[in-house]
Parts: C-alpha cells; structure tokens; sequence
C-alpha cells in the first residue's frame, strides 16, 4: 500500500489536503483513491477499483487505509492501530467487564431499534469499526452476548 500527497489548500480557518492512496494485491487487483483531509477528518473523494468492489468491500475500505492514511498526513496512531487525531474529544470508555457490560447494553438496545448494532457501539464509544468489533466480541466472550452462530 501506498499513499502520498496530491495537493494541499490553505485557507484562514486552516488547511485541506488531498491524498492519493494505492492498494496493490498480489492476485493482481488494484484499488485507488483520492482521500481528503481536512479538520482532522478523514473522507474518500474517488474510489477506482480492478476489479470492481463489493459493497462489503468497499464499505471496508476506509478500515484499510485508515492507519497508512493517518501517518501519512501527520495525524498519530496509538500502538494498537486506533487513532488518535479525528475526534480529541473522544469518550472515555471502561475497560474490563463494565465496559463488556456498556457495549452490549448498546448493541441490544440497536438490534430492538432496527438500526446497526455496530455503528451504535463504535458512536457510544467514540472508537473506529475494528476496535468497536474487537468490544462486541470480548462482550460475546464473557457471555453479555449470544454468539453469532452455533458451534459444532
């Protein structure tokens, strides 16, 4: 993977910088992409694919840029790959069982809702989509949760 920068403007309230990011693998796909930052935000302006992306893929997409695309635009990584620079304002969550507790209080109250669990958790706990599903599955683990499918 690789990402450097395209362009950058600069205005009163700060700056916008643009990123190109290439995703090479080794059966010979190919995605590129345009990646914008601005204010500490990260967004995807153009996606080209070969071959094309599944919408499972593509909505993975940003979780496989994220970290290169972070220290490529200066923006730190703690040591586990959760970042530190879009939200400074980031909840204070707890750890062990009452955090495992929270998170599938949360993931419940989602599913009865009819909205996506996932995106519940990764709101309430202000953490991107692998450290929100790394949470559920400890919670899954401690028995908080049933689990997905039926072991054999």
């Amino acid at each position: 993977m690789s990402v450097w920068p395209a362009w950058e403007v600069r205005d009163d309230a700060g700056a916008t910088a643009w990123f190109g990011v290439r995703l090479e693998f080794g059966d010979g796909a190919r995605v590129d992409a345009l990646a914008v930052v601005c204010e500490g935000c990260v967004s995807i302006e153009d996606v080209r694919a070969e071959p094309a992306l599944s919408l499972d893929d593509l909505t993975a997409l940003a979780d496989w840029i994220e970290a290169p695309l972070f220290d490529a635009c200066g923006i730190g990584t703690e040591p586990d790959g959760e970042d530190l620079g879009p939200s400074p304002d980031r909840t204070v969550w707890p750890g062990g069982v009452e955090g495992q507790w929270l998170v599938a209080q949360k993931y419940r109250a989602a599913q009865e809702e009819g909205t996506d669990p996932v995106l519940a958790v990764m709101s309430a706990t202000g953490h991107g989509r692998r450290k929100s599903l790394r949470l559920i599955g400890q919670a899954r683990d401690a028995g908080f949760l049933t689990r997905r499918r039926a072991r054999r």
